[in-house]
C-alpha cells in the first residue's frame, strides 16, 4: 500500500512535468524566435547603409522599417508579458535603431527578455491573463495565446524581411526548419554565438 504522503508528493511530481511538458513547445518557439532573428540579422549587418534603407517591397518600405516593426511590436507585448504598462509608447518611434548592427543588438536584448518570460512559466499558469494596454483600454488575453500571436507576427514579418534580403548582393538565410536533431552541428557556432546549447532549450 502507498502511503498518503507518498502519493501525494507523486502527484505533485506528476503535475509538474505535465505543466513543464506543456510549457516545452513556447520555450522551444521562444528559443527558435531568438535564433532566427539571429540569423537574419547577422546577414542584415553585412548590408552597407544604403542598401539597409532602400525602398523596397513589402508591407513596411524598406529592411530597415521592417526590422524595427519587429523590435517595437516585441518591446510593446514583451512589456506586458511582464506586467509593465508601456503601452503604445512602443511605438512612439517607429524605427529606433538606424543602422543593422544598434537593431541586432536590440532585438537579441528584446529576445532574451522573451525567453526569460517563457522560462518563469514553469511556476505559473499558460492561462494567466495578461493585460495590455492600448492607450484608451486594456485588453485582456491569456499568455499563451499571447505568446502565439507573438511567434506568428514575427514569423510574419521576418519572412517579409528575408524576401526584401534576395534582392541584395547578401543571401538570405535559411530561416524555414526548426531545431532538427540531424542539423544541430550546422547551428552549433550560432548557439555558441548566443550562450546556448542543445540542452539549454531542450532540458527540463
Amino acid at each position: 500500500m502507498v502511503e498518503s504522503g507518498t502519493t501525494e508528493k507523486l502527484l505533485l511530481i506528476w503535475t509538474l512535468e505535465a505543466l513543464m511538458d506543456a510549457v516545452l513547445p513556447y520555450r522551444a518557439m521562444a528559443y527558435n524566435n531568438g535564433w532566427a532573428n539571429h540569423r537574419l540579422l547577422a546577414a542584415c549587418v553585412r548590408l552597407s547603409q544604403a542598401e539597409f534603407v532602400a525602398a523596397r517591397t513589402g508591407f513596411f518600405p524598406s529592411l530597415r522599417a521592417t526590422l524595427n516593426h519587429i523590435l517595437i511590436v516585441d518591446r510593446f507585448y514583451v512589456d506586458a508579458m511582464e506586467g509593465g504598462t508601456l503601452g503604445p509608447a512602443a511605438w512612439a518611434n517607429p524605427e529606433p535603431c538606424e543602422t543593422a548592427i544598434s537593431l541586432r543588438d536590440a532585438q537579441r536584448e528584446a529576445d532574451q527578455r522573451l525567453i526569460a518570460v517563457v522560462e518563469r512559466l514553469g511556476m505559473a499558469e499558460l492561462d494567466r491573463v495578461v493585460d495590455i494596454h492600448r492607450g484608451d483600454r486594456i485588453q485582456r488575453e491569456r499568455i499563451d495565446r499571447l505568446l502565439l500571436h507573438l511567434f506568428q507576427h514575427q514569423i510574419h514579418h521576418r519572412g517579409q524581411a528575408h524576401a526584401m534580403l534576395s534582392a541584395t548582393d547578401v543571401r538570405p538565410p535559411q530561416l524555414d526548419e526548426f531545431f532538427s536533431v540531424g542539423e544541430a552541428p550546422l547551428r552549433a557556432t550560432e548557439f555558441a554565438e548566443l550562450g546556448w546549447t542543445e540542452d539549454t532549450v531542450w532540458a527540463s
